[in-house]
């Protein structure tokens, strides 16, 4: 019973996470939701970057604490190890929805392009972002990243296999792609409002202190074989070094 109660609330969680990322797209590109990064109740500019600010603090600092090797020891002496991803996933989910409740709007507009083909083009770029995002999930185990395969595993009584280096098809050129299409994703706008600018530059910088956690995390536990791929292939600027 107790993985079987496992596995509903590990599908609950990816249902969340994934509900709350298509929302996110939408919030980013201004269509399909009721509040996007440029509409809501408009105020005073030193409260909405306060504010605006906090909310992203927020989310860096539970997407990047939990995610720290340390946290996962302490943390997982009270909650199973086969949720541990779950919930993590659950509460970086729930920090995204906080953030597009809050969110503050700064409507001023720092860039607008007018051709409307231009436009469009930029638009697309964004939407290549998203596909980039998800498609690199993919390519390095989607489920196991987002906590399904744990609990489905548990429930047939199996255990995870040991994490093993690999570098699947986009990631052979550069070390990061999911984060590369989030940027691309965030910046790629016809229209920049000081509030979208805001949010790209904040989480922008994110991506980079992240990225840095990260690969700390990856050099001890892959050592060599990592600090080897770091030297062969870009972080974020598609390019492979011949060997």
């Amino acid at each position: 019973m107790g993985r079987l109660i496992a596995l509903l609330y590990g599908l609950a969680a990816y249902l969340v996470f994934f509900l709350t990322f298509l929302y996110a797209i939408g919030f980013v590109e201004g269509r399909w939701v009721p509040k996007t990064i440029d509409t809501g109740t408009v105020v005073p500019m030193t409260e909405a970057l306060i504010v605006n600010i906090l909310l992203m603090s927020l989310f860096a600092v539970q997407h990047s604490v939990m995610a720290r090797r340390q946290f996962k020891e302490w943390w997982t002496q009270y909650v199973p190890k086969s949720v541990e991803r779950s919930t993590y996933v659950l509460f970086a989910s729930l920090a995204l929805v906080v953030l597009f409740w809050q969110w503050r709007p700064m409507p001023d507009v720092m860039w607008q392009i007018v051709d409307p083909s231009t436009a469009m083009a930029i638009t697309g770029l964004s939407f290549v972002g998203w596909f980039l995002v998800l498609t690199s999930t993919f390519l390095i185990n989607h489920f196991e990243l987002f906590g399904v395969h744990q609990v489905v595993n548990n429930l047939a009584g199996r255990s995870m296999s040991e994490p093993r280096f690999k570098t699947p098809v986009l990631y052979k050129l550069v070390r990061h792609p999911i984060y590369l299409g989030f940027i691309i994703a965030f910046w790629a706008a016809p229209v920049m409002t000081v509030g979208h600018a805001l949010f790209a530059a904040v989480t922008t910088t994110y991506i980079f202190v992240g990225i840095w956690l990260e690969e700390r995390d990856l050099i001890e536990l892959f050592g060599d074989e990592y600090r080897r791929y770091k030297e062969r292939v870009g972080m974020l600027v598609p390019w492979r070094k011949s060997a």
